[in-house]
């Protein structure tokens, strides 16, 4: 929501974890003497109470500090590798969500590019993806990380099938991204089109740019586009179900939503993903998954979790 509307956005990490607790136990008891009745004379009584009870309160406290310097470089403005790009299609991540999220451009074909000056994909593209989910369907999408001198290097294995159709989406695959008809193997590089024929260059996305892209599809109020509150991208008026709509449809309203899978109030509007769109439940927890994997270069250390001993 920042990012679309031109707040400065501040991201945190989890640098310690300190968890509180207590256990407080209570007794109680009450002695009753007197007599049975209001008379003078009667039997002597006596009564009692008693009781106990536990009460347990556990109060974490989380410790957040700013992303900055070589931190914020290497999670958020670091391109996501080539080689998770192929292992989340090889893990069964649909071609269709994760392709046009984490890639600008496949072998100079373009994906479509709404931050910023707005960019249509090109068709190859969208057919492309379409191309390589057929291929994941059936079964013969494969990839292979090679280590070899001390490097790794990923690969596309366009194995042989007896299936014509299947034979036929390889070759159109090799035809759009202009390889060699015939290759079994293919290198996977990061950067721009080299023009070889043996080669595949991924121009990925870092996380900052997926952030940016996500952030031109929240639908706004048109009157904050139009008086220049928002970035351009879409609108409250265009419809969440249209050819082409985002991978995470963000609705907006003047109201708290009462169906929210998330929900944020922000500028005094409340902004959701409704909890009835799996669609976009799938695609949120794909940036999330994203996270985890677009970091790169040294680890930083694991928060740390500090239990008090009294």
């Amino acid at each position: 929501m920042k990012l679309r509307y031109g707040d400065v956005p501040i991201f945190l990490e989890v640098t310690q974890v300190i968890s509180g607790y207590q256990l407080q136990t209570t007794v109680a008891a009450g002695v009753v003497a007197g007599n049975a009745s209001a008379s003078t004379v009667g039997p002597f009584v006596v009564g009692g109470t008693a009781g106990v009870g536990d009460t347990y309160t556990d109060r974490p406290t989380v410790i957040y500090s700013p992303l900055s310097g070589v931190e914020f470089l290497k999670q958020l403005m670091t391109p996501i590798p080539p080689s998770a790009v192929l292992f989340l299609l090889q893990s069964g991540y649909s071609a269709k969500l994760s392709m046009p999220m984490v890639l600008d451009s496949i072998n100079g074909v373009s994906n479509e590019s709404r931050r910023g000056m707005s960019r249509p994909a090109d068709p190859r593209f969208s057919r492309l993806v379409q191309l390589i989910y057929e291929l994941q369907l059936s079964g013969s999408f494969e990839s292979r990380i090679e280590r070899k001198d001390g490097g790794e290097s990923s690969l596309i294995v366009f194995g042989p099938s007896l299936d014509p159709q299947i034979e036929a989406r390889k070759a159109e695959i090799r035809g759009i991204l202009g390889l060699k008809q015939g290759a079994r193997e293919i290198r996977i590089l990061y950067g721009g089109y080299s023009g070889k024929s043996d080669e595949i260059a991924l121009m990925t996305r870092s996380m900052l740019q997926v952030m940016l892209e996500l952030a031109a599809t929240v639908r706004v109020p048109e009157a904050d586009v139009t008086e220049s509150r928002a970035a351009p991208g879409l609108v409250a008026t265009q419809p969440a179900g249209a050819a082409g709509a985002p991978p995470v449809a963000i609705l907006c309203g003047d109201s708290a939503p009462k169906d929210a899978y998330v929900a944020v109030e922000y500028h005094g509007r409340w902004f959701w993903i409704p909890d009835t769109d799996i669609q976009s439940k799938y695609s949120f927890g794909f940036v999330m998954l994203l996270f985890s994997i677009s970091g790169t270069g040294a680890k930083s250390g694991a928060p740390v979790v500090t239990v008090p001993a009294q």
